[in-house]
């Protein structure tokens, strides 16, 4: 019986949000984030006219892992995943903010045991699942393709 008292207190208490408005914030940022990558290698092309393809992606995924690294480190990453939610974890600087805010968190635990041991808490896991899935999908195109 407490479970079930203490859950319909939750969702009393619990801040009503509007899924409908969620989704499309979630939707708009992410795409605006893509877009501002989109924007960022066509200037890239059009300052280096003769890049290669690898390159091109290369440098504008660098160039938005500095920003996503950047925001978050001023402070306005959280602020815009407040507001965004999954539009903002989604795309690659995403990734960059998950890496930093831990790394930041700990920071006054010293170099090795605080920001290098800490960095990869949020990220580490997706990293490991993503190369122990990619060895896998290798080994059965390997075997059998």
């Amino acid at each position: 019986m407490e479970k079930e008292r203490y859950l319909e207190y939750v969702k009393q208490t619990s801040p009503k949000t509007s899924m409908v408005r969620s989704l499309f914030l979630s939707f708009v940022v992410g795409g605006l984030i893509c877009c501002i990558g989109q924007f960022i290698a066509d200037m890239i092309k059009l300052a280096v006219p003769n890049i290669s393809k690898e390159m091109l992606s290369s440098a504008t995924s660098i160039i938005l892992i500095f920003l996503g690294s950047f925001f978050t480190g001023v402070g306005l990453y959280d602020k815009l995943g407040y507001y965004a939610g999954g539009g903002s974890i989604i795309p690659i600087t995403g990734f960059a903010n998950s890496i930093v805010s831990p790394a930041m968190e700990y920071n006054r635990e010293g170099v090795v045991f605080g920001v290098c041991a800490k960095m990869f808490t949020i990220a580490g896991p997706i990293i490991v699942f993503g190369i122990v899935a990619s060895v896998i999908v290798g080994l059965v195109g390997m075997f059998f393709v």
